[in-house]
């Protein structure tokens, strides 16, 4: 019940409108290695993201 997620890296990038497809087909792929990424908006900067890949 208490599973455990470990942030395996971040790296901030470019945003782009076409970055969800390639965070979305990384996670349909890679989930039986447990694996996961996110994406998420760059708090202080709009023209940045945040890609982070998960270890479940």
């Amino acid at each position: 019940m208490g599973e455990k997620i470990e942030v395996v890296s971040t790296t901030k990038v470019e945003y782009s409108k076409d970055l969800y497809k390639i965070v979305d087909s990384l996670n349909r792929t890679l989930k039986r290695d447990d694996l996961m990424f996110g994406l998420a908006l760059d708090e202080n900067d709009g023209n940045k993201a945040i890609f982070t890949i998960y270890r479940t």
